[in-house]
């Protein structure tokens, strides 16, 4: 087996995904309680305790609120850039076996072989991430990629050539420009921070992304992911990526669901 990933849950509400290759099995991010983390992974038959580290990509609750319960296992390895540790270190009362890593470099887990890059959000440093495994003429590990890309008000140059390089692909679709204008419940400074160069991408960003990308790129597969639970609607992102079915495996991640349509193998 080459791999499997999986989505737990993906919304404004919270945000969790299972990387598992051949030697290891990570989260990337871990937006829900530690406890309902375990529920999603026994959902899908693995444990807490079959995780093997954690990787963040900023501190906001709904990217990092399990590493409260998490950090009763003091031998979790919690991978983050140290503006993401010291924030949401400091919320905490048990010490977290912090592995930071400068923002912009490469590190290896295992496996694993990791690239970090800035993306451009409301945090102390927020992050994206390639994982690379496998390798080359190797029959039952060929090589494979994923990036996961989300939190980010627009995508700068180095982020696509991060992403060009990878054959699944996690993008944010956060909302739908007509919902949120239309949206009562937040105000204007509130949308004005959405729609800014350091909130969220709109569908339509996204699609321009995916768009440029099913030209000139290794992509295979495409997650849309992190859809806002007010401000969007799963039928208007399905609507607008349709055209590009035929050039790419596109799913759209339910916010109310996550797991039931998110799992994917990873293999050649």
């Amino acid at each position: 087996m080459s791999g499997e990933f999986q989505i737990l849950g993906s919304s404004s509400g919270g945000n969790c995904a299972l990387l598992s290759t051949g030697h290891s099995k990570v989260l990337v991010d871990v937006g829900f309680s530690a406890k309902r983390i375990g529920s999603l992974l026994e959902a899908v038959g693995e444990s807490l305790d079959a995780i093997d580290a954690v990787f963040l990509t900023h501190e906001h609750s709904d990217h990092a609120q399990g590493i409260r319960g998490l950090a009763k296992r003091a031998d979790l390895p919690v991978f983050a850039n140290r503006d993401t540790a010291e924030a949401v270190q400091a919320k905490l009362s048990k010490p977290v076996n912090w592995q930071v890593f400068q923002t912009g470099t490469n590190f290896s887990f295992r496996d694993l072989r990791i690239r970090s890059f800035a993306l451009p959000h409301d945090a102390y440093d927020p992050v994206g991430f390639t994982f690379n495994w496998g390798e080359v003429g190797d029959l039952f590990s060929p090589p494979r990629s994923l990036a996961w890309v989300t939190d980010l008000g627009y995508v700068p140059e180095h982020v696509r050539e991060h992403i060009r390089n990878v054959q699944t692909l996690v993008i944010e679709a956060n909302y739908d420009e007509d919902l949120l204008e239309r949206d009562e419940r937040r105000p204007w400074s509130t949308k004005q921070r959405i729609r800014g160069r350091h909130g969220h991408l709109s569908n339509h960003a996204a699609y321009e992304l995916v768009e440029e990308l099913s030209k000139n790129s290794i992509l295979e597969k495409v997650y849309l992911a992190h859809l806002s639970k007010d401000c969007n609607q799963v039928d208007l992102v399905r609507d607008k990526f349709a055209c590009l079915q035929k050039l790419l495996r596109i799913d759209v991640i339910d916010p109310e669901c996550g797991i039931t349509s998110a799992s994917v193998q990873l293999s050649n």
